[in-house]
């Protein structure tokens, strides 16, 4: 009798978890509108049809997915959890906290402790950015909550992040200001603020989206990818952020952290720069000058990883002017390098010669 109960335990365990395998594979299949995901999970768990559609109807249930059409042709669709925006008009005394725990903490109540750290974080970082230096009139703050996933959204009716950087910062181009962002450590306000917030929050989130004015940016975090878009759109006023995050990661913001922190844990001390954004339009990377647009402020870290996806030549003067006459310079600044091209590797090795 005792074995046989053994016995009864062990199936029903393996049960358990063939279930919750069958629907982690259903929620993380279904597109927008899926028409074949009773055969796609049919053919991945080498069940029939009929046992697959049983288990997607119990998502359907549980309010998981949502269905539409008919019978033959069914489509699925995660479903929305909870979606709002909510407006608060921006003034000296609005403080993030209270935005994060008035207008999003309700909704988050089953959310693993790492990833609402993560949400935190980069929520209220964003909204201190629209208080402190976007000019904003207004603040709209928004929420999409699926079984999968959380977005997140901090828009604002201000001057732009980008502009806001490249005027008070006197650079000559706004894709400029871009870039520096990208290495962190960058603000308009030094004095009340150290300008990590956007570095990590872009490095913490799975998808990182700013636009502001004509300029878009993307951070992909599992990726390490950054898409650029220039001009492709009608401009867009203030500056509109959208995080994204899945809630069974377990990324915590401490690996974040540690991940850029030199000897003094406290320090943020390395940066990874994607070369790509120190090019204007359809330019190559030729000249000294592009180079040290990227160079700029390398001194305020001990290591810099620059990364050339997404380029495929440099001219000898942006070498030289990077890895000889800099590196010559700073012997205490290591620069490493990822995403190199044949022709890019060749080059760095010609100027070192």
């Amino acid at each position: 009798m005792g074995q046989k109960l053994v016995f009864s335990e062990k199936m029903a365990a393996k049960t358990r978890v063939s279930v919750e395998q069958i629907k982690e594979f259903i929620l993380n299949a279904v597109t927008e509108k899926s028409s074949g995901i009773i055969a796609a999970t049919a053919k991945e768990f080498g069940i029939s049809r009929q046992t697959a559609s049983r288990h997607i109807r119990a998502l359907v249930r549980e309010g998981l997915l949502e269905t539409s059409g008919t019978t033959k042709g069914q489509t699925y669709e995660l479903a929305t959890l909870a979606q709002f925006v909510d407006v608060f008009p921006v003034t000296p005394d609005l403080e993030e906290d209270e935005v994060w725990r008035e207008a999003i903490v309700p909704h988050l109540d089953d959310i693993k402790q790492n990833v609402l750290d993560i949400c935190q974080y980069g929520f209220t970082e964003m909204v201190n950015n629209v208080v402190s230096h976007s000019g904003a009139m207004e603040l709209k703050v928004g929420l999409e909550l699926t079984p999968l996933s959380i977005k997140l959204f901090v828009l604002d009716d201000g001057v732009g992040i980008f502009n806001k950087l490249q005027q008070d910062l006197g650079f000559k181009d706004p894709r400029h200001a871009l870039l520096e962002l990208s290495k962190g450590k960058v603000t308009s306000d030094p004095a009340q603020h150290t300008g990590e917030g956007i570095f990590f929050t872009s490095r913490m989130f799975d998808s990182f989206l700013m636009l502001s004015g004509t300029l878009g940016f993307a951070a992909l975090r599992e990726a390490d990818d950054w898409l650029i878009e220039v001009g492709d759109r009608e401009p867009f006023d203030g500056t509109c952020i959208e995080l994204e995050i899945n809630i069974a990661t377990d990324l915590t913001t401490k690996e974040v952290f540690d991940r850029f922190a030199g000897e003094d844990a406290w320090d943020f001390s390395k940066t990874h720069v994607p070369i790509q954004l120190a090019r204007y339009g359809r330019e190559q990377l030729l000249s000294r000058s592009q180079a040290r647009r990227v160079l700029a402020r390398f001194d305020n870290f001990s290591e810099v990883l620059l990364d050339f996806r997404g380029v495929e030549m440099i001219g000898q003067g942006f070498a030289d002017e990077i890895f000889r006459v800099f590196r010559n310079a700073h012997p205490e600044i290591t620069i490493m390098t990822i995403n190199t091209s044949p022709e890019i590797e060749t080059m760095i090795r010609r100027v070192g010669s």
